[in-house]
């Protein structure tokens, strides 16, 4: 119930609108602008950026203070003492487990990590040059087609079913995309390696010699996993929400979902890091390109420094730098110039006054960007990783939905176009 109202005269009106006012747990108070349908009126908010399209209890972020928090536990902490799948089990459920519900969880996902042995056919109708992030828009959606029997959106044992797969299946479906696009035959999962250690064993064994995983490694790929599990109504998470509101099934809006985390804008962070390291090319061009990011009448902009939503830090950067330097230090690589260029630009972000006096420091697309490639993974593989890792976001958004009471998403518009009139006679 709203405890305070927001009161608005519009000129032309003989009334005075009032608007109920809510508060949630934390966070700003929203004010409740349906009523204005009643009287003829919409509000106007480009990029719903000051527009509350639901009520969520997953995930809040406080980008002014920096805070990053997952059903109530900080990011920091899930990152630095949890790992990845027991973030799945909380952000899906909400409560951390215990420790057998947590063996379940685990055994669960980790017998549902195979794919139908026929849906390896559907790679072969991409070119091997295709991206990875247009295999995985392929063939997540395609998955609908082999796992129908749990397709009752409004069964929870259905939607539970359904996030399961997509949890387990999605590094499958990931790595098997990168083989694909080197040629190398698909590696099956193995149920005795943890989450991460079997991603990366799907990524890099043969059939011709054992794998190895190091821990060190493994650890990272986790921590990535678990510091992009969540980010609350981004572009894809509302994606999968406006979606799952029209009824489609979870498969198809993970796809969805997919498709708008492609964007350069938002899932492509990491990849753009690399990009940009790339046309430095050296640590001797740094200069010219830190002047060219002071100046406001060019349009360079350093990537992955800075975060549209935290406007102090991205809590999420501090574990990400640690984990950074443990697996530089793990390979022992320092001759990289690519990887040279980054840790001069990180130096310059901490202590060059422009950089610190607007909180412009790196973030965790700067630094993921940094292990992956260090790990040996392609830029081309970067968002494909970001898509599995926001799998259990997307899919907790998305059950959370289907879970209340609902309805289809219909947003609205400011009409700029031509008024009513008549088509012209014919001579």
């Amino acid at each position: 119930m709203a405890d305070k109202k927001a009161r608005l005269t519009v000129d032309g009106l003989d009334e005075v609108i009032e608007l109920p006012v809510y508060s949630g747990t934390i966070g700003p108070d929203v004010i409740d602008v349906r009523p204005l349908t009643g009287k003829g009126l919409f509000t106007y908010d480009p990029g719903f950026v000051s527009t509350a399209a639901c009520d969520s209890s997953i995930t809040y972020i406080d980008g002014d203070k920096g805070v990053l928090l997952h059903r109530g536990y900080p990011i920091e902490q899930l990152a630095e003492n949890s790992h990845y799948l027991e973030v799945c089990y909380l952000l899906l459920n909400g409560e951390l487990p215990t420790k057998a519900e947590l063996e379940k969880f685990t055994y669960t996902i980790s017998n549902h990590t195979m794919v139908h042995e026929q849906l390896s056919q559907f790679f072969k109708g991409f070119r091997r040059d295709a991206h990875p992030m247009a295999i995985m828009c392929g063939v997540v959606g395609a998955l609908s087609a082999f796992y129908h029997d749990s397709l009752d959106i409004n069964n929870a044992d259905h939607r539970e079913v359904c996030a399961y797969r997509l949890i387990a299946k999605m590094p499958t479906l990931a790595a098997m995309c990168y083989k694909y696009s080197i040629g190398q035959p698909f590696m099956h999962p193995r149920n005795k390696l943890g989450y991460a250690e079997n991603f990366l064993q799907m990524m890099f064994a043969t059939p011709c010699d054992d794998y190895e995983v190091n821990p060190i490694l493994a650890r990272a790929m986790d921590r990535i996993f678990t510091l992009h599990a969540d980010h609350e109504q981004n572009a894809s998470t509302s994606t999968v929400r406006l979606a799952g509101s029209s009824g489609a099934n979870p498969f198809a809006c993970i796809a969805a979902g997919i498709a708008a985390l492609w964007g350069p804008a938002h899932g492509g962070a990491n990849e753009a890091v690399l990009s940009m390291l790339e046309e430095i090319g050296d640590e001797a061009n740094i200069p010219e390109f830190i002047a060219k990011a002071k100046d406001p009448d060019d349009n360079f902009r350093l990537m992955g420094f800075g975060h549209r939503v935290y406007r102090n830090f991205d809590p999420r950067a501090k574990v990400m730098k640690k984990t950074c330097d443990e697996v530089l230090s793990e390979l022992g690589i320092e001759n990289d110039p690519l990887l040279k260029i980054a840790k001069r630009l990180e130096e310059i972000a901490l202590e060059d006054p422009y950089f610190v006096e607007r909180k412009l420091y790196p973030n965790v697309d700067f630094y993921s960007g940094i292990i992956l490639k260090a790990i040996g993974i392609p830029t081309s593989m970067f968002t494909v990783i970001f898509a599995l890792s926001r799998t259990i976001g997307w899919i907790s958004h998305w059950n959370e939905f289907h879970s209340s009471p609902n309805r289809i998403g219909r947003p609205r518009q400011l009409y700029t176009g031509a008024e009513m009139r008549d088509y012209p006679a014919k001579k």
